[in-house]
């Protein structure tokens, strides 16, 4: 009797012991689970708050919303900078970042589309 409750045992805890190996192997990940555009995946833009399935269905940005993400940016990384001028340069709008001295230290550009930010000089 013993030697058959000891076998019994010792499958039971052998498939407990499996089922907890196998588990995040047979499991969604979160990452995968989001699919593709995830918060976080190559085609998230932070300012646009969407994923780019979303962006198609947006329309372009306006120079006053560029304006505002810059200014955000420039705000969150150097409160002494300020915003200067914007620029229609066809795909995108150019910013003019501006010291204290009033001279343009930085040429920004902010995706029409997706509204990401990139340096222009």
């Amino acid at each position: 009797m013993k030697s058959s409750a000891k076998i019994i045992f010792i499958s039971v805890l052998s498939l407990a012991v499996i089922a907890v190996g196998i588990t995040p192997f047979v499991m969604p990940k979160n990452a995968g689970a989001c699919g593709v555009g995830a918060q976080g995946g190559e085609s998230y833009t932070p300012q646009r708050r969407y994923p780019a399935g979303e962006l198609a269905r947006r329309p372009s940005l306006t120079q006053e919303q560029a304006s505002e993400i810059v200014s955000r940016h420039v705000k969150r990384l150097n409160p002494d900078l300020k915003l200067g001028r914007i620029n229609d340069a066809g795909s995108y709008f150019e910013a003019e970042i501006i010291s204290k001295e009033n001279e343009v230290i930085q040429l920004m550009g902010v995706d029409k589309e997706s509204g990401r930010l990139m340096l222009i000089n």
